[in-house]
Protein backbone atom coordinates (compact mmCIF):
# COMPACT_ATOMS: atom_id res chain seq x y z
CA UNK A 1 0.00 0.00 0.00
CA UNK A 2 1.33 3.57 -1.37
CA UNK A 3 1.46 6.60 0.83
CA UNK A 4 2.55 10.09 0.68
CA UNK A 5 4.10 12.14 3.56
CA UNK A 6 5.64 15.40 3.34
CA UNK A 7 7.91 17.29 5.25
CA UNK A 8 9.33 20.99 4.83
CA UNK A 9 12.25 23.18 5.88
CA UNK A 10 13.11 27.05 5.59
CA UNK A 11 16.19 28.61 4.95
CA UNK A 12 18.64 30.75 7.46
CA UNK A 13 17.13 33.74 5.67
CA UNK A 14 13.68 33.01 7.00
CA UNK A 15 12.37 35.64 9.45
CA UNK A 16 11.28 33.19 11.46
CA UNK A 17 14.35 31.00 11.84
CA UNK A 18 16.60 34.41 11.73
CA UNK A 19 14.96 35.26 15.30
CA UNK A 20 16.37 31.55 16.38
CA UNK A 21 19.66 32.09 15.55
CA UNK A 22 19.82 35.22 16.80
CA UNK A 23 18.54 33.89 20.51
CA UNK A 24 20.49 31.22 20.05
CA UNK A 25 23.95 33.55 19.26
CA UNK A 26 22.70 35.21 22.88
CA UNK A 27 22.93 32.02 24.61
CA UNK A 28 26.07 30.88 23.05
CA UNK A 29 27.66 34.10 24.19
CA UNK A 30 26.08 33.89 27.53
CA UNK A 31 27.48 30.68 28.18
CA UNK A 32 30.56 30.59 27.00
CA UNK A 33 31.40 33.22 30.04
CA UNK A 34 28.70 31.39 32.47
CA UNK A 35 27.79 27.61 32.21
CA UNK A 36 25.11 28.19 34.98
CA UNK A 37 23.24 30.97 33.60
CA UNK A 38 19.85 30.91 33.33
CA UNK A 39 18.24 32.02 29.97
CA UNK A 40 14.61 32.63 28.02
CA UNK A 41 15.29 34.61 25.60
CA UNK A 42 12.86 35.68 22.89
CA UNK A 43 13.36 37.43 19.21
CA UNK A 44 10.80 38.95 16.76
CA UNK A 45 11.18 40.97 14.06
CA UNK A 46 8.85 42.80 11.24
CA UNK A 47 9.82 45.28 8.99
CA UNK A 48 12.95 47.67 9.88
CA UNK A 49 12.65 45.88 13.55
CA UNK A 50 14.36 43.59 15.90
CA UNK A 51 13.23 43.31 19.34
CA UNK A 52 15.02 41.01 22.01
CA UNK A 53 13.03 39.99 25.23
CA UNK A 54 12.89 37.60 27.91
CA UNK A 55 14.53 36.82 31.20
CA UNK A 56 18.27 36.40 31.40
CA UNK A 57 20.42 35.73 35.02
CA UNK A 58 23.80 35.66 34.63
CA UNK A 59 27.24 36.94 35.35
CA UNK A 60 28.03 37.79 31.93
CA UNK A 61 26.91 41.18 30.04
CA UNK A 62 26.88 40.63 26.38
CA UNK A 63 26.68 42.87 23.81
CA UNK A 64 22.81 41.97 23.25
CA UNK A 65 22.41 44.26 20.06
CA UNK A 66 26.07 43.83 18.30
CA UNK A 67 25.39 40.05 18.30
CA UNK A 68 22.00 40.40 16.95
CA UNK A 69 23.11 42.96 14.19
CA UNK A 70 25.88 40.37 13.64
CA UNK A 71 23.74 36.93 12.79
CA UNK A 72 21.78 39.31 10.12
CA UNK A 73 24.86 40.39 8.65
CA UNK A 74 26.25 36.78 8.27
CA UNK A 75 22.25 35.70 6.88
CA UNK A 76 22.64 37.82 4.12
CA UNK A 77 20.62 40.94 5.40
CA UNK A 78 23.22 43.59 4.31
CA UNK A 79 22.31 47.13 2.34
CA UNK A 80 19.17 46.25 2.42
CA UNK A 81 19.29 43.21 -0.14
CA UNK A 82 15.80 41.40 0.81
CA UNK A 83 14.19 44.58 1.99
CA UNK A 84 16.09 44.40 5.27
CA UNK A 85 19.58 45.95 6.86
CA UNK A 86 21.98 44.37 9.58
CA UNK A 87 23.27 48.48 10.09
CA UNK A 88 20.12 50.17 9.72
CA UNK A 89 17.20 47.88 10.88
CA UNK A 90 16.08 49.38 14.63
CA UNK A 91 16.98 47.17 17.52
CA UNK A 92 15.03 46.86 21.11
CA UNK A 93 16.09 45.05 23.85
CA UNK A 94 13.95 44.70 26.67
CA UNK A 95 15.37 41.66 28.91
CA UNK A 96 14.43 41.18 32.71
CA UNK A 97 15.53 38.44 35.14
CA UNK A 98 14.64 34.94 35.82
CA UNK A 99 11.49 34.61 38.00
CA UNK A 100 12.69 34.04 41.69
CA UNK A 101 9.63 31.53 41.98
CA UNK A 102 10.89 29.86 39.16
CA UNK A 103 14.42 30.16 40.39
CA UNK A 104 14.11 28.98 43.86
CA UNK A 105 11.55 25.74 42.33
CA UNK A 106 14.55 24.93 40.12
CA UNK A 107 18.03 25.49 42.30
CA UNK A 108 18.32 22.92 44.72
CA UNK A 109 20.90 22.68 47.37
CA UNK A 110 22.04 18.56 47.67
CA UNK A 111 24.67 16.31 47.75
CA UNK A 112 23.84 14.48 44.33
CA UNK A 113 25.41 16.81 41.46
CA UNK A 114 22.75 15.20 39.14
CA UNK A 115 19.91 16.34 42.13
CA UNK A 116 21.49 19.81 41.70
CA UNK A 117 18.28 21.46 39.84
CA UNK A 118 15.01 19.79 38.72
CA UNK A 119 12.93 20.45 35.67
CA UNK A 120 12.96 24.15 34.72
CA UNK A 121 9.17 23.95 33.43
CA UNK A 122 6.94 21.29 33.21
CA UNK A 123 5.57 19.55 30.21
CA UNK A 124 6.61 16.37 27.72
CA UNK A 125 8.95 16.26 24.87
CA UNK A 126 9.22 13.59 21.72
CA UNK A 127 12.29 12.38 20.27
CA UNK A 128 12.15 10.20 17.39
CA UNK A 129 14.58 7.59 15.53
CA UNK A 130 14.06 5.70 12.59
CA UNK A 131 16.56 3.58 9.89
CA UNK A 132 15.18 5.62 6.66
CA UNK A 133 19.12 7.43 6.35
CA UNK A 134 22.20 6.87 8.10
CA UNK A 135 21.34 9.60 9.89
CA UNK A 136 18.47 7.45 11.19
CA UNK A 137 16.43 10.39 10.48
CA UNK A 138 13.52 10.77 8.39
CA UNK A 139 13.80 10.91 4.62
CA UNK A 140 11.43 13.85 4.05
CA UNK A 141 12.87 16.34 6.36
CA UNK A 142 16.60 15.14 5.63
CA UNK A 143 16.05 15.91 2.08
CA UNK A 144 14.02 19.38 2.75
CA UNK A 145 16.80 20.33 4.65
CA UNK A 146 19.37 19.37 2.52
CA UNK A 147 17.22 21.80 -0.25
CA UNK A 148 17.77 24.78 1.93
CA UNK A 149 21.14 24.43 2.88
CA UNK A 150 22.17 24.19 -0.73
CA UNK A 151 19.72 27.05 -1.44
CA UNK A 152 21.74 29.11 1.10
CA UNK A 153 25.11 27.64 -0.61
CA UNK A 154 24.18 28.57 -3.38
CA UNK A 155 23.30 32.27 -2.92
CA UNK A 156 25.99 32.82 -0.37
CA UNK A 157 28.95 31.37 -3.18
CA UNK A 158 27.80 33.75 -5.72
CA UNK A 159 26.58 30.75 -8.06
CA UNK A 160 23.09 31.86 -7.67
CA UNK A 161 23.90 36.02 -7.03
CA UNK A 162 20.57 37.00 -7.46
CA UNK A 163 19.13 35.11 -4.77
CA UNK A 164 18.10 36.76 -1.52
CA UNK A 165 18.34 35.49 2.00
CA UNK A 166 14.55 34.28 2.50
CA UNK A 167 13.35 30.57 1.02
CA UNK A 168 12.30 27.48 1.88
CA UNK A 169 11.42 23.77 0.77
CA UNK A 170 9.22 21.23 0.94
CA UNK A 171 9.65 17.37 -0.45
CA UNK A 172 6.94 14.35 -0.73
CA UNK A 173 7.96 11.10 -0.08
CA UNK A 174 6.34 7.94 -1.12
CA UNK A 175 6.56 5.33 1.27
CA UNK A 176 5.70 1.30 0.32
CA UNK A 177 5.53 -1.63 2.66
CA UNK A 178 9.50 -1.40 2.94
CA UNK A 179 9.88 1.91 3.40
CA UNK A 180 10.61 5.30 1.28
CA UNK A 181 10.06 4.30 -2.78
CA UNK A 182 10.67 7.46 -4.13
CA UNK A 183 10.66 11.27 -4.45
CA UNK A 184 7.20 12.53 -5.29
CA UNK A 185 7.10 16.26 -5.16
CA UNK A 186 9.84 19.18 -5.08
CA UNK A 187 8.72 22.45 -4.16
CA UNK A 188 11.25 25.25 -3.45
CA UNK A 189 10.25 28.62 -2.83
CA UNK A 190 13.40 31.12 -3.54
CA UNK A 191 13.44 35.00 -2.83
CA UNK A 192 15.52 36.92 -5.66
CA UNK A 193 15.93 39.72 -7.48
CA UNK A 194 13.35 41.33 -9.08
CA UNK A 195 15.21 41.83 -12.84
CA UNK A 196 15.48 37.61 -12.99
CA UNK A 197 12.70 36.48 -14.77
CA UNK A 198 11.04 32.69 -13.78
CA UNK A 199 12.25 30.65 -16.47
CA UNK A 200 15.57 31.28 -15.23
CA UNK A 201 14.71 30.74 -11.49
CA UNK A 202 12.83 27.67 -12.73
CA UNK A 203 15.99 26.22 -14.77
CA UNK A 204 18.96 27.35 -12.41
CA UNK A 205 17.15 25.95 -9.15
CA UNK A 206 16.55 22.29 -10.76
CA UNK A 207 20.28 22.77 -12.12
CA UNK A 208 21.70 24.56 -8.88
CA UNK A 209 20.02 23.23 -5.88
CA UNK A 210 17.69 20.41 -6.52
CA UNK A 211 19.49 18.15 -8.67
CA UNK A 212 22.82 17.56 -6.89
CA UNK A 213 20.51 16.81 -3.90
CA UNK A 214 18.13 14.83 -5.66
CA UNK A 215 19.51 13.58 -8.50
CA UNK A 216 16.89 11.90 -11.75
CA UNK A 217 18.60 8.82 -11.47
CA UNK A 218 17.81 7.67 -7.83
CA UNK A 219 15.23 8.86 -5.15
CA UNK A 220 14.06 11.62 -7.79
CA UNK A 221 13.15 9.63 -11.10
CA UNK A 222 10.10 11.12 -12.10
CA UNK A 223 9.63 13.24 -9.28
CA UNK A 224 7.71 16.45 -9.55
CA UNK A 225 8.77 20.34 -9.52
CA UNK A 226 7.70 23.08 -8.30
CA UNK A 227 9.81 25.81 -8.14
CA UNK A 228 8.47 29.59 -7.07
CA UNK A 229 4.93 28.15 -7.83
CA UNK A 230 3.27 31.51 -6.62
CA UNK A 231 4.84 32.94 -10.08
CA UNK A 232 7.31 35.80 -8.17
CA UNK A 233 8.84 35.86 -4.45
CA UNK A 234 10.81 39.68 -4.34
CA UNK A 235 9.43 40.62 -0.99
CA UNK A 236 10.65 38.26 1.60
CA UNK A 237 11.95 38.09 4.98
CA UNK A 238 11.16 40.66 7.81
CA UNK A 239 10.14 43.11 5.28
CA UNK A 240 7.59 40.62 4.09
CA UNK A 241 6.54 38.70 6.90
CA UNK A 242 6.94 39.02 10.62
CA UNK A 243 9.36 36.10 12.69
CA UNK A 244 9.47 34.83 16.05
CA UNK A 245 11.35 32.44 17.85
CA UNK A 246 10.42 28.86 18.00
CA UNK A 247 7.30 28.83 15.17
CA UNK A 248 9.07 26.41 13.20
CA UNK A 249 9.05 23.80 15.86
CA UNK A 250 8.29 20.92 12.81
CA UNK A 251 11.08 21.98 10.74
CA UNK A 252 13.21 21.55 13.90
CA UNK A 253 12.17 17.93 15.02
CA UNK A 254 11.06 15.24 12.33
CA UNK A 255 9.24 16.89 9.86
CA UNK A 256 5.97 15.81 11.45
CA UNK A 257 6.76 12.17 11.19
CA UNK A 258 6.37 12.13 15.12
CA UNK A 259 4.25 13.92 17.82
CA UNK A 260 5.60 17.04 19.37
CA UNK A 261 5.63 18.05 22.91
CA UNK A 262 4.86 21.85 22.18
CA UNK A 263 8.17 23.50 23.41
CA UNK A 264 10.70 25.57 21.50
CA UNK A 265 13.74 24.87 21.77
CA UNK A 266 16.00 28.31 20.66
CA UNK A 267 17.36 30.91 23.27
CA UNK A 268 16.87 28.46 26.43
CA UNK A 269 19.45 27.20 28.76
CA UNK A 270 19.43 23.49 29.11
CA UNK A 271 18.19 23.64 32.81
CA UNK A 272 14.65 23.83 30.34
CA UNK A 273 14.07 20.59 29.52
CA UNK A 274 12.09 21.72 26.57
CA UNK A 275 15.07 22.03 25.10
CA UNK A 276 17.65 19.29 27.11
CA UNK A 277 14.65 16.75 27.35
CA UNK A 278 13.94 16.78 23.82
CA UNK A 279 17.81 15.78 23.20
CA UNK A 280 17.90 13.11 25.62
CA UNK A 281 14.84 11.43 24.11
CA UNK A 282 16.36 11.90 20.54
CA UNK A 283 19.68 10.34 21.98
CA UNK A 284 17.54 7.52 23.86
CA UNK A 285 15.45 6.88 20.04
CA UNK A 286 18.61 7.15 18.30
CA UNK A 287 20.22 4.44 20.33
CA UNK A 288 17.25 2.20 20.31
CA UNK A 289 17.30 1.96 16.61
CA UNK A 290 21.48 1.87 16.06
CA UNK A 291 21.14 -1.09 18.39
CA UNK A 292 18.78 -3.02 15.94
CA UNK A 293 16.30 -3.02 18.75
CA UNK A 294 13.49 -1.77 16.62
CA UNK A 295 13.50 0.22 12.91
CA UNK A 296 11.28 3.28 14.25
CA UNK A 297 11.19 4.52 17.22
CA UNK A 298 9.81 7.45 19.06
CA UNK A 299 9.99 8.54 23.07
CA UNK A 300 8.24 10.83 25.33
CA UNK A 301 9.83 12.18 28.56
CA UNK A 302 7.25 13.75 30.64
CA UNK A 303 8.73 16.56 33.77
CA UNK A 304 7.37 18.69 37.10
CA UNK A 305 8.52 21.58 37.19
CA UNK A 306 11.27 21.82 40.00
CA UNK A 307 11.31 17.45 40.23
CA UNK A 308 14.54 15.83 38.89
CA UNK A 309 12.90 12.95 37.60
CA UNK A 310 10.84 12.75 35.10
CA UNK A 311 7.30 11.78 35.73
CA UNK A 312 6.93 9.45 33.09
CA UNK A 313 8.62 7.33 30.23
CA UNK A 314 7.14 6.22 27.57
CA UNK A 315 8.72 4.22 24.29
CA UNK A 316 6.97 3.27 20.70
CA UNK A 317 8.15 1.51 18.78
CA UNK A 318 5.23 1.26 16.05
CA UNK A 319 5.23 -2.37 15.89
CA UNK A 320 8.58 -2.89 15.12
CA UNK A 321 10.51 -3.75 18.28
CA UNK A 322 12.37 -6.93 18.80
CA UNK A 323 11.11 -6.62 22.50
CA UNK A 324 7.58 -5.14 23.56
CA UNK A 325 8.03 -0.99 23.76
CA UNK A 326 7.05 -1.12 27.97
CA UNK A 327 10.66 -3.21 28.49
CA UNK A 328 12.27 -1.00 25.98
CA UNK A 329 10.93 1.73 28.15
CA UNK A 330 12.12 0.40 31.48
CA UNK A 331 15.25 -0.19 29.42
CA UNK A 332 15.92 3.22 28.50
CA UNK A 333 15.45 4.70 32.24
CA UNK A 334 17.84 1.90 33.21
CA UNK A 335 20.37 3.29 30.61
CA UNK A 336 19.93 6.84 30.44
CA UNK A 337 19.56 9.07 33.27
CA UNK A 338 16.65 11.93 32.23
CA UNK A 339 17.64 14.00 34.94
CA UNK A 340 18.36 17.83 33.65
CA UNK A 341 21.37 17.88 35.64
CA UNK A 342 22.59 14.17 34.47
CA UNK A 343 21.66 15.03 30.65
CA UNK A 344 23.68 18.22 31.00
CA UNK A 345 26.90 16.44 32.43
CA UNK A 346 26.31 13.36 29.91
CA UNK A 347 26.31 15.72 27.05
CA UNK A 348 28.10 18.34 27.52
CA UNK A 349 25.19 21.03 27.57
CA UNK A 350 26.59 23.54 29.25
CA UNK A 351 28.78 25.26 26.35
CA UNK A 352 28.54 27.34 23.57
CA UNK A 353 27.07 24.90 20.86
CA UNK A 354 23.15 26.19 20.04
CA UNK A 355 23.57 28.64 17.28
CA UNK A 356 24.72 25.50 14.56
CA UNK A 357 20.99 23.73 15.64
CA UNK A 358 18.73 26.72 14.70
CA UNK A 359 18.56 26.61 11.15
CA UNK A 360 18.35 23.18 9.62
CA UNK A 361 17.24 21.42 12.23
CA UNK A 362 18.57 20.20 15.43
CA UNK A 363 18.86 16.46 14.94
CA UNK A 364 20.39 14.55 12.24
CA UNK A 365 23.81 16.81 12.67
CA UNK A 366 26.67 14.47 13.35
CA UNK A 367 28.77 16.89 15.37
CA UNK A 368 26.41 17.25 17.79
CA UNK A 369 26.62 15.05 21.14
CA UNK A 370 22.90 14.00 21.31
CA UNK A 371 23.32 12.34 17.90
CA UNK A 372 26.21 9.94 19.69
CA UNK A 373 25.50 6.19 19.29
CA UNK A 374 27.59 5.49 22.43
CA UNK A 375 24.94 3.36 24.32
CA UNK A 376 23.93 0.43 22.34
CA UNK A 377 26.75 -2.19 23.83
CA UNK A 378 24.68 -1.54 27.19
CA UNK A 379 21.22 -1.50 25.81
CA UNK A 380 22.31 -4.85 24.03
CA UNK A 381 23.29 -5.98 27.02
CA UNK A 382 20.04 -5.67 28.89
CA UNK A 383 17.93 -6.33 25.75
Amino acid sequence: MQRLFTSESVTEGHPDKLCDQIADAILDNIIAEDPDARVACEVCTTTGMVLVMGEITASAQPDISAIARGVIRDVGYTGNRGGFDADACALLVAVDKQSDDIRQGVTKLVADPAERFGAGDQGMVFGYACDETPELMPLPITLAHRLAMQLAAVRKAGTLGYLRPDGKTQVTVEYGEAGPERVHTVVVSAQHDADIDQEQITADIIGRVIMPIIPEDGLGASMRILVNPSGRFVNGGPAADSGLTGRKLIVDTYGGMCRHGGGAFSGKDPTKVDRSGAYAARHAAKNLVAAGLASRCEVQIAYAIGVAHPVAVAVDTFGTGLVPDDALAVIARQVFDFRPAAIIDRLGLARSLYRQTAAYGHFGKPNLPWEAVDAVPELLSRA
